[in-house]
């Protein structure tokens, strides 16, 4: 978008990639953090134990942003977290590995959000949300890059990976077509997340899981249980309640 004009390219300083630094080395580990879990565990488990997000956007908010959530709102995250685990626990395959993974990717994913909103509110910064999220991301890849070839290098290599059996070519194209699908979709997280506060933004990743799974029972023609239908259902109900506390808090504010 740079290059051909699509979005103005931002003038950076010195102090403003120093700032950035720390939000592209939790990104980097969030996204780590989540492979690794989806490796050890089945999807269903690792989305789970991501429905915590929430709770560390609470915790997470109020200690870097001033946030403080009213006893309404931190009681209707409990539908939440409590209707997406049941929504996907009869597939649910504990592993060690993969749940320190998963927790650890709530943790970063949540501080990154929360510092990135802290950075959204600071006077003086002049970077929109696709800017910041476009040098979040060539930043995190400057940062893994050499981590990944170091490890994993000769994997990438064509005949290696026509020895394990694979079509180069189906491969490049799924690989690419997966890199857009999943820029825009954390492209689009990024412009969200600067109109409304963390903990909203990871509600919303919560109701984001209920579609994940629902959607995986239908492409994969998975038999759904009564337990799954009831945890989707009271996760959308956490939403709504959630929704409404927003409001009840807010009115207070505006009358003042």
């Amino acid at each position: 978008m740079w290059i051909v004009g699509l979005h103005k390219r931002p003038q950076i300083s010195t102090s403003q990639l120093l700032a950035i630094l720390p939000l592209a080395c939790v990104h980097t580990m969030g996204n780590l953090f989540t492979n690794m879990s989806l490796g050890k565990v089945a999807v269903s488990f690792t989305h789970t134990i991501k429905a915590m997000e929430p709770f560390f956007s609470v915790l997470l908010s109020a200690l870097f942003l001033g946030e403080y959530p009213t006893l309404p709102i931190i009681a209707s995250l409990v539908p939440i977290v409590g209707g997406v685990a049941l929504a996907s626990l009869t597939e649910a395959s504990f592993n060690w590995a993969g749940f320190l993974s998963a927790m650890a990717s709530n943790i970063t994913f949540q501080s990154r959000n929360v510092l990135s909103k802290k950075l959204m509110l600071k006077k003086g910064n002049s970077m929109d949300n696709i800017n910041l999220f476009s040098v979040i991301t060539i930043m995190s890849f400057v940062l893994l890059a050499p981590v990944t070839l170091f490890l994993e290098g000769v994997k990438f290599t064509p005949t290696y990976l026509q020895s394990a059996g694979l079509d180069v070519k189906v491969l490049a194209i799924r690989a690419l077509l997966a890199a857009l699908c999943f820029h825009s979709y954390q492209q689009v997280s990024y412009m969200i997340l600067q109109r409304v506060s963390p903990v909203t933004h990871s509600v919303g990743n919560c109701v984001k899981r209920v579609v994940v799974i629902v959607t995986s029972v239908l492409f994969f023609r998975t038999p759904v249980s009564l337990i799954n239908g009831v945890g989707t259902g009271v996760a959308l109900a956490g939403v709504f309640a959630y929704s409404r506390a927003k409001q009840v808090k807010k009115k207070p504010e505006k009358s003042e």
